[in-house]
């Protein structure tokens, strides 16, 4: 079936219409973040992305990332919801709706920005070396499963 391809503006765009209906109320249909959580653990994928403040994975950790959850997170299957969360992109504390809100939208603006093939054969710290594709499908259904989950 395959997902929409994160590169392309009009779909950065369609997600980012998406993200502007949210507000600091908007309540889940699932799970127990709040909507700032939400937009805060949506940002941790783009952190690790683009910023150094997570702590890379050792040689150890990354090869069992990449053995038991890469596939899961790279191919084209949607989340379930309830889905468990990797402790680096649980967010528990109080944040800021518009800070966060912000700071997603700009790194999917960098994102497209930057293009596919910025992305081909890039290293994602826990997973090694990926395909625009599987950049893609990581990007996308992460952010569509949160944004589902906030009914939007």
């Amino acid at each position: 079936m395959g997902l929409p391809n994160i590169f392309s503006k009009e779909v950065t765009e369609q997600l980012i219409a998406r993200i502007n209906q949210l507000s600091s109320t908007t309540q889940p249909k699932w799970g127990k973040m709040n909507v700032a959580q939400m937009l805060a653990h949506c940002n941790v994928i783009y952190e690790i992305t683009f910023e150094d403040v997570h702590p890379k994975p050792g040689k150890i950790k990354q090869s069992i990332l990449k053995l038991l959850v890469k596939k899961s997170v790279v191919n084209d299957v949607p989340y379930k919801q309830n889905s468990p969360t990797a402790p680096i992109f649980k967010v528990a504390s109080e944040q800021d709706f518009e800070k966060q809100k912000n700071r997603l939208i700009a790194y999917l603006n960098k994102t497209v920005e930057l293009g596919e093939n910025t992305f081909e054969g890039k290293e994602y710290p826990n997973f090694g070396v990926l395909s625009k594709q599987e950049w893609s499908n990581m990007f996308y259904k992460h952010l569509n499963h949160h944004l589902s989950q906030f009914g939007v």
